[in-house]
Parts: structure tokens; sequence; C-alpha cells
């Protein structure tokens, strides 16, 4: 194969450029690596397939969690939704759920994520914008009316108040008899990104960090199915980091 490049280049690629030149443009990825005009499998002369990319189901999982992946299960269909009131809400996730959508993703507003109830003075303005409004078990309960918590997975971008809304799931699980380790789900509840870009906290890092390592242990105890974190880099990106600084601040904020 290496003899073949070697030819193709001589003989084919430069005779070819030297009568049309190349575009005179960088040729890089948007990490600024530079990009060849060609690549064959010699570039990938020490590299062993099944342990960089393996198989479905197995480590190293590159090609996903599950042996069979979309043969055998499509991937949660969710659309993010929340704002205005809870009884909004619940009217919206009732009607994705009717068009097809097999999940829910919930957004919530800017005192909900900060931790304020709605009449406070500080949520003034704020309340049911950018998300729904919750404040009380109530609230819940009116969000996820009629919706069965143990046949549709919820999603909830929500971090430093993560462990409220999770207490509240659950408080609603047990009012719809559905036991803890049927629950199943997602909650965002990444602090140190929130710190790194998105810049929403009540606590300082150490307590902050400490809730969301306790909150991953109560669920590996007691509500197995539900993801008690999600480690997020889009934020990262977006408050200017490039695409390396984005992959490796948030792999240091997962390990880390």
């Amino acid at each position: 194969m290496a003899d073949g490049k070697g030819r193709w280049e001589q003989e084919t690629y430069r005779p070819f450029v030297d009568r049309s030149p190349e575009r005179d443009v960088p040729y890089e990825s948007l990490s600024g690596i530079p990009i060849g005009p060609l690549y064959t499998p010699d570039d990938l002369a020490d590299w062993r397939y099944e342990d960089k990319l393996g198989y479905p189901g197995e480590f190293p999982y590159t090609r996903g969690p599950y042996p069979s992946m979309y043969r055998g299960k499509l991937w949660t269909m969710r659309m993010f939704a929340g704002f205005g009131r809870p009884e909004d809400t619940n009217e919206r996730f009732k009607y994705l759920l009717a068009q097809g959508q097999t999940g829910l993703s919930t957004a919530f507003d800017m005192p909900a994520l900060m931790g304020y109830d709605a009449d406070h003075p500080r949520a003034r303005g704020e309340v049911g914008k950018e998300g729904v409004s919750v404040s009380t078990l109530a609230d819940f309960e009116t969000l996820f009316r009629d919706i069965p918590l143990d046949q549709v997975t919820t999603s909830m971008t929500i971090n430093c108040t993560a462990s409220v809304a999770l207490a509240m799931y659950l408080a609603l699980a047990d009012q719809q008899r559905v036991s803890w380790d049927r629950v199943g789900g997602t909650m965002q509840n990444d602090m140190l990104k929130e710190f790194i870009a998105q810049k929403e906290w009540i606590s300082p890092p150490e307590s902050a960090v400490r809730v969301v390592v306790d909150t991953i242990e109560f669920c590996s105890q007691h509500v197995p199915k539900f993801n008690p974190v999600s480690i997020s880099g889009y934020h990262i990106r977006e408050a200017g980091s490039t695409a390396v600084q984005e992959l490796a601040f948030t792999l240091a904020d997962g390990f880390g």
C-alpha cells in the first residue's frame, strides 16, 4: 500500500496539481490539525481494530453500549421543553408524547435553576421564561400529571439544584406507587462545568461537587436506572474554547 501511495503521488497527484494548482487555503480540521491530500490504511499501521474500536456492547464501547444498537431499540427521542406554568409544560409534554416522542427533556426557568421560589423578589421578571417554573412538590405533581414515571424516562437540565429536583421526582414516584428501581432518567448535575463555563452556582466548588458525588452514590444504591450526572462539553465551547479545549476540559471535568 505504501508503494502504491508513493506511486500515486509521483505519477498522478503531483503532475496534476502542477497543471492545476490546489486552492490557496489552509487544509486543516476545525482544531487546526493539517489534513493531507490522501489517507490509506498505512496511516494506521499500528492501529488495532479490537483495541481502538472494538465491537458493539464491549469495551471500549466506541461502537455503542449495546450489542444490537439501533436494530434492537432506537435511541430515546426527546425534545427540550419547558415554559410558563407547570400546567403549560404538562400540556406540552403530553402533546410531544402523542406525536411519538419516547422520552421527556425538561427545561427549567432561572429561579428554579438557582434555587429561588417563584414569589422571591429576585425571581421577578424571570418566572416561566426560558423554562418551566417549579417551586414545590405540588408543581412537580402538576408538571408530570398523568405521565407514568415507570414508562417514560425524563431528562432534567438542572445543576446546582439537581438534588432537590431528584427528591421531588422520587416523591412523585412514591405517589404513583412506582418503586425507585423502575425510575429512569438523567440529570445534568455537572457542577464543575458550571464553574468553568455556564456560571450558575449557589455554593463553592468543594461543597457543590460534594453534593454531586452524594447524588451519584445515592442513585447507585437506590435509583439504579437513573443517570445522576451528565458531563457536558457544549457549554465550554460556547464560552469560547477551541474544539480541542472543549474535549480536554470536558474529559478533565468528568474524570477529575
